[in-house]
């Protein structure tokens, strides 16, 4: 994939999931990765020791993206603790509660919008001075599938990674003069607690690894494959390539 070695990463959602093999992967590839993670700290420093076994540099950071305050202290600190950053992956992501509009919470729709599209606004925006400094810079939106298709029942979510699509199509074309890449991975079903959520509530299956049989490939989408096109995206290999949607879903859709 091209070696990543002295660039920095921060990658939002990093504990877990999508979020945790991307963090492990940049750092299989040289670079030093910093996670932001919400309240788990064991899980937080679990991705920290895969970073640092994977022969590089972890650093963890306690912080909530939907949290204005919270994205401004997270760039202050990387900028005091680091000077400079690289590569920003958004990963952090929530699950809407499957309700109809007629029946969405108001409280639900802030919540889920500020994680999807406010908080990677605000941290973005507050990371700028630090991603503008570096010859090249790369910043990824983690979306969904569920922008080509919008089903039912899916309103919150599927407004949070329309807007997040949003934001990263115009940060590309206005940022590229300063040499920042900007992608979006746009994943469908992946085996990770929220994949196994999601799967329990609308097919009523315990264990997501029984859709494998049912899924492309013979098998759920993982993070890791996910992961593996991010580390593309911030690579070398793709060093021409910006304002890009990359569909990772076997071709379901």
């Amino acid at each position: 994939m091209g070696s990543l070695s002295g660039r920095l990463a921060l990658v939002t959602g990093g504990s877990r999931g999508i979020g945790r093999a991307v963090a492990v992967a940049l750092a299989e590839d040289g670079a030093e990765v910093a996670v932001a993670y919400r309240r788990d700290d064991d899980a937080a420093a679990k991705t920290v020791a895969a970073i640092e076994a994977a022969g590089s540099r972890g650093h963890a950071y306690r912080a909530s993206v939907d949290d204005l305050d919270a994205c401004r202290d997270l760039a202050a600190r990387v900028e005091a603790e680091h000077g400079r950053l690289d590569v920003l992956v958004h990963s952090a992501g929530i699950a809407s509660r499957g309700h109809s509009v007629a029946d969405t919470d108001p409280a639900e729709l802030t919540r889920v919008l500020g994680v999807h599209a406010l908080g990677p606004h605000h941290l973005t925006q507050a990371l700028l001075p630090l991603l503008r400094r570096a010859e090249r810079s790369d910043v990824v939106f983690v979306s969904s599938v569920i922008t080509g298709i919008y089903p039912p029942f899916s309103g919150p979510y599927a407004m949070g990674k329309a807007a997040m699509e949003a934001l990263a199509h115009t940060l590309a074309k206005e940022e590229r003069g300063h040499g920042m890449h900007v992608n979006i991975v746009a994943p469908g079903l992946v085996d990770t607690d929220m994949g196994q959520r999601l799967v329990r509530a609308t097919l009523g299956v315990d264990d997501i690894r029984r859709q494998d049989a049912a899924s492309p490939y013979g098998h759920v989408c993982s993070p890791e494959e996910v992961a593996d096109v991010v580390r593309f995206l911030v690579s070398d290999a793709a060093s021409y390539v910006t304002d890009q949607r990359v569909v990772v879903d076997g071709g379901t859709f």
